[in-house]
């Protein structure tokens, strides 16, 4: 029987990585790293247990495939629409900066210029796998710097794709097409496939869906992936971006959803293969051969990408402790910068010392990646301090076009869902109240709908006093990033320690940090849902209400989510 040397590979790079992913996660790291960290302890330039990158590189590709196919398919086009401005506005502004800027330091210190423009782009993208993860696990995804954080890193996965088309010119290999042949190519197929594709594509999963066969929804799901990235390789174009654009085409259905949850193990597996590939570019003692290049590369992208999104969050008026979250999250590089830095090798565009000094720089960023995100809330309550940065930022309340009673009145700091509920009802009952957000869309809207709205940072002394806090009855608050909430919490007490104070969160867990920051009472709504359920069920079973009721307290309590008492 014929034997292949590939499945032995594959086995031990699995093996290897089970257990390195496995000691890194008990220290919080990302997978991310462990996969790559395992690439260089058993590749070629390691250990030697995979002596052929080749074969595993073939692999590779389908994990490219994978890894751009997955963010395809969480950007439907309601979502790119919804965060336009972010996306063209910070976007646009934080990639033209870096590749400026890194551009500018290359040339300054001798480096050819196409190579110091290649570095720029390299350096310019940060991680969306290693950013997404620490904002779920926080659950700050929602909260205004997680919004801006993901606004941001759409425009740089999108920017990957022109990125890898514009290499071979920078390269110096011609075509008859220029450079422009193969975006207009690139846009060519987006249009089609956006315009033509979605249709068709719809149509065809919802055939494929009624068949209720899970195994030919994942196979019609897989070909239309592969397919796309097939067509676009033979157009010319890469299969990264036909992979891209077949996301983009299923997330635009009502099968988004089941195709993600089908095929999250394949991508999970082959984007590993893809992690582990570009492990093996690494050789284990590059470090020590350039300590302090790499060193000094290291601080300058940190430094230099978190200076760049301070200065954006600057001239585009966002508050100071977004702009602070923003600015230390997306400070290191990502994994769609290996496939710029892949395309630069085979083309030559850098030197063999230069690609190890930046691969070792990146891994390093994206080790240091989870600890820039948690010190993020005390560096952003240190530079709140600092008045003259502050002023730089837009911090400070504007002033209601409503009158308002200076006395007895709620407060409702954020205007998600919550906030738009509770301030309809407390106008419907003839209540004083005024809104508080720090989103100047969310104060435009609370205006058109009847509210008096104020513009500023519930978690500012200033704003609270605008706002009347130490005069106010009690305050409500609806915000979505639980830090926030505690940073608003011991402002309040500063400024109002008698004032009533109401949390909305969404978890649990989040319960007993908020009480020890100062809230009178927190409602998380993982509970709220519960309670809502039980007392449901129990309705329609018949139970009368006083034994709802008891149940329900008995709920509560168990979770210690009883009211405090009264101030």
């Amino acid at each position: 029987m014929e034997h292949f040397p590939v499945l032995g590979e594959l086995a031990a790079l699995f093996a290897a990585a089970v257990v390195v992913v496995a000691l890194l996660q008990r220290l919080r790291f990302p997978a991310i790293i462990g996969l790559i960290l395992t690439g260089a302890l058993v590749g070629p330039l390691g250990l030697g247990l995979v002596d052929d990158r080749t074969e595993v590189e073939e692999l590779a590709e389908l994990g490219v495939v994978a890894l751009l196919f997955g963010v395809g398919l969480e950007l439907p086009l309601s979502k790119l629409r919804r965060m336009l401005d972010t996306i063209v506005g910070a976007g646009t502004l934080q990639l033209a900066m870096t590749i400026a800027v890194v551009a500018a330091a290359g040339a300054a210190v001798g480096m050819e210029w196409r190579a110091a423009v290649v570095v720029g782009c390299v350096i310019a993208v940060s991680s969306t796998a290693i950013v997404l993860r620490g904002l779920q696990e926080r659950r700050e995804l929602d909260a205004p710097h997680g919004r801006a954080q993901l606004g941001i890193l759409v425009f740089q996965d999108l920017a990957v794709v022109p990125m890898i088309l514009l290499l071979p010119w920078l390269g110096g290999i011609e075509s008859e097409e220029g450079v422009a042949g193969p975006l207009l190519r690139a846009a060519g197929l987006l249009v089609g496939l956006l315009v033509v594709g979605r249709p068709v594509v719809a149509r065809l999963l919802g055939l494929v869906a009624r068949t209720r066969q899970a195994g030919l929804f994942v196979l019609a799901v897989l070909a239309i992936a592969l397919g796309t990235a097939w067509l676009t390789a033979l157009a010319g174009a890469s299969l990264a971006l036909g992979a891209f654009l077949a996301g983009m085409v299923v997330a635009s259905s009502e099968y988004r959803h089941q195709a993600l949850a089908e095929l999250l193990p394949f991508r999970e597996a082959f984007t590993s293969i893809f992690f582990l590939s570009i492990g093996m570019l690494l050789r284990p003692a590059a470090m020590l051969d350039a300590p302090l290049a790499v060193g000094g590369l290291v601080a300058f992208i940190i430094v230099g990408k978190a200076i760049i999104l301070m200065v954006i969050g600057a001239v585009l008026r966002k508050p100071l402790r977004v702009a602070v979250f923003v600015s230390l999250g997306l400070a290191q590089v990502g994994e769609f910068s290996f496939l710029v830095l892949e395309q630069a090798l085979d083309l030559d565009l850098l030197s063999k010392p230069q690609e190890e000094v930046l691969l070792v720089s990146i891994i390093l960023t994206m080790l240091l990646a989870p600890f820039l995100a948690r010190v993020a809330p005390a560096a952003a309550q240190a530079l709140g301090r600092v008045r003259w940065l502050a002023r730089c930022f837009a911090a400070e309340a504007t002033s209601p076009r409503d009158g308002l009673q200076r006395s007895g009145h709620v407060l409702v700091a954020g205007y998600g869902l919550a906030g738009i509920e509770m301030s309809a009802a407390l106008k419907r009952n003839g209540r004083s109240y005024l809104v508080v957000d720090l989103n100047p869309d969310n104060v435009l809207r609370a205006r058109e709908d009847g509210h008096p709205a104020l513009y500023g940072d519930i978690a500012r002394e200033s704003v609270l006093l605008t706002a009347g806090a130490p005069q106010a009855d009690r305050l409500v608050l609806a915000v979505n990033d639980p830090a926030a909430a505690e940073q608003a919490l011991a402002a309040v007490r500063r400024v109002a320690p008698s004032l009533r104070v109401l949390v909305r969160t969404p978890y649990l867990a989040d319960v007993e940090p908020l009480r020890q920051a100062g809230a009178d009472e927190v409602l998380p709504a993982e509970l709220e849902s519960a309670a809502e359920l039980v007392a449901r069920v129990l309705r329609e079973e018949g139970v009368v209400e006083d034994e709802i009721a008891r149940e329900l307290a008995q709920m509560r309590g168990r979770y210690d989510c009883a009211p405090l008492p009264t101030r």
